[in-house]
């Protein structure tokens, strides 16, 4: 079994990431993409499961040589063992697996939620893709993991520490993933480090679950550039890319060798200003919710 930092692939290169393999579920768009990229860029060699055709074929495109796309489910164990064994076939190892699927729920509240049957199916939906999807990729990948001596890193959320990220669908399901990065760390110590990544706020293609599709179609919908202003200490947007280094860095053979169990939050300070300053940008958003909370 190799040591840890032990950094032996099927590629040359330079780069934190040199002859590094990895999955990255959802990682035909939004921070998956841009983790992908970042990768490749580091010296990884990757491969991505993802659902859409078109994006799939895309991702590949970019990068012929050092991605394979296999679409598929993320909320599927079959489709996450595919994507492992595709990773293994093509590049010899797996070094790291990057869970990064997810829906948002727009921040609609409990009393707006749909009623009946639509409730049931949003709720399936949203906890598929944001918890069990990660759950099925770690399944999927820890047998190799072990073999390298590997790492996990999930996409958890700024709504993974605290509320007002989202509505109590997303803000659950996000608090379930630092449960779930806090469980596996446990249980896979110490060949396999499980750690997390929270961002804030971004500009991303990220969706509603078909159940609420009737609350916007993507989180691009939003004011964001207004709101981010108003909630971030930092003052800016943030772009996927700008996130993608603290994934490097999980991935890595040496930089995060003493961290596991942990969720890094990297929302840009959202948090410090709390949620009397969120409300605050709801209203001044025109969010007919916040006047229902001042």
């Amino acid at each position: 079994m190799p040591e840890p930092g032990a950094a032996v692939g099927p590629g040359e290169g330079h780069g934190r990431l040199a002859g590094r393999v990895a999955v990255v579920t959802g990682g035909g768009s939004g921070i998956g993409r841009a983790v992908v990229d970042r990768f490749v860029a580091e010296g990884a060699s990757v491969a991505v499961l993802e659902l859409s055709p078109e994006r799939g074929k895309a991702v590949e495109a970019a990068h012929p040589a050092e991605v394979v796309v296999v679409q598929g489910d993320a909320t599927r164990l079959g489709d996450n063992r595919s994507v492992v064994d595709t990773a293994l076939d093509r590049f010899g190892r797996l070094d790291c697996f990057v869970a990064n699927t997810g829906f948002w729920d727009f921040g609609v509240s409990v009393e707006d939620l749909p009623g009946d049957e639509r409730f049931d199916s949003a709720f399936d939906q949203l906890f598929a893709l944001n918890v069990k999807a990660l759950l099925a990729g770690a399944k999927a990948a820890v047998p190799h993991l072990r073999e390298t001596r590997g790492s996990i890193v999930m996409t958890a959320s700024n709504a993974s520490l605290h509320p007002g990220g989202g509505g109590p669908l997303y803000t659950a399901a996000k608090h379930a993933v630092v449960g779930l990065v806090r469980q596996l760390a446990y249980e896979l110590a110490p060949e396999i480090r499980v750690n997390a990544v929270a961002p804030g706020g971004m500009l991303t293609a990220l969706a509603p679950p078909p159940a609420l599709a009737h609350a916007a179609s993507s989180i691009a919908d939003l004011p964001m550039d207004d709101l981010i202003s108003l909630v971030s200490p930092l003052g800016f947007l943030p772009r996927p890319e700008d996130y993608t280094g603290w994934y490097v860095a999980l991935a890595s053979a040496s930089d995060a060798l003493t961290i596991t169990g942990t969720v890094i939050e990297c929302d840009g300070g959202e948090s410090v200003r709390g949620r009397a300053f969120s409300e605050y940008a709801r209203t001044l958003a025109g969010d007919p919710r916040a006047e229902r909370s001042t």
